[in-house]
């Protein structure tokens, strides 16, 4: 009888958090999954370019009417709330870049799918954001909109960059700000 007693509070013990261990490892792979998903929607855009150098044609002007603007604008923040849109997210949803950057969602983690800021010393402010898609040593691999393959912030498409980890001003993790699935 004894015996019973043991056994069955070993499964009362241990089962509970041998749970909790399962639902954490399977928040991780959705969370990986959904990482995965936002950059995989970022790389097919890579090779869009703008049709007149103007913050124009088809698709810009695609990802600048997910924030309510027009053709014309600068985009790279519209171009990160179109690929999080396009995912299934409601945020971010801003054209200013500055505004990728709150608080809520400030991380210092350099993962695929978190946004980086760089900061333009004339502008005193993050003025261009991109995709992290990988860290390699003291490197970052991104994708971003409305730059070029010198790295501006007034480019002329969706290109792939490698920005050394010193010239990224902030990284924000939309998906962890309450990592529900879309």
């Amino acid at each position: 009888m004894a015996a019973n007693y043991i056994i069955l509070a070993f499964f009362c013990f241990i089962t509970p958090g041998s749970n909790w261990r399962t639902n954490s490892n399977l928040l991780k792979i959705q969370e990986q999954a959904n990482r995965e998903k936002i950059v995989a929607i970022a790389r097919g855009e890579l090779g869009v370019r703008e049709i007149t150098g103007n913050n124009d044609g088809e698709r810009v002007e695609e990802y600048l009417a997910i924030t309510g603007l027009k053709k014309g604008q600068p985009w790279c923040a519209s171009f990160m709330s179109w690929v999080f849109k396009k995912a299934g997210y409601q945020e971010p949803c801003t054209a200013w870049s500055p505004a990728l950057f709150v608080n809520k969602v400030i991380t210092k983690a350099i993962k695929p799918g978190n946004v980086l800021g760089v900061w333009f010393p004339d502008k005193k402010r993050i003025a261009h954001a991109g995709l992290v898609e990988q860290q390699q040593g003291d490197w970052i691999v991104s994708i971003e909109g409305n730059t070029n393959v010198f790295g501006s912030r007034e480019g002329d498409g969706v290109y792939r960059k490698r920005r050394h980890i010193k010239t990224i001003y902030r990284y924000a993790d939309w998906l962890a700000k309450k990592e529900s699935s879309p």
